[in-house]
């Protein structure tokens, strides 16, 4: 699937570009598979795939605790999107097939 393997992340945040790893598995319109920055990985979890379209959530711990939601779509080697932080709004992220 068009989702499927591993991503090198970029995400504009308000405290300003962070970089993350993301590594997905699609079975059906699921969407599994880990995300990590700065040491730390976590799974994601509510993941959907709709054939170029994604989303997924994951939980982090640092800065603070949050849900982080994103939206995205892929196109060949690369992935844009939106990602939710919560009350802080959303913002870009793009990314490349690692």
């Amino acid at each position: 699937m068009a989702a499927d393997g591993n991503w090198n992340l970029t995400m504009t945040t308000p405290m300003g570009e962070r970089q993350a790893t993301l590594s997905l598995k699609s079975s059906g319109s699921t969407l599994t598979g880990t995300q990590g920055a700065e040491g730390n990985t976590g799974e994601i979890f509510d993941g959907t795939v709709n054939g170029d379209n994604v989303s997924w959530k994951v939980s982090i711990t640092n800065p603070m605790p949050l849900t982080l939601e994103f939206t995205g779509t892929v196109s060949g080697d690369s992935i844009s999107g939106e990602m939710g932080i919560g009350p802080m709004g959303s913002f870009p992220f793009t990314g490349a097939r690692a």
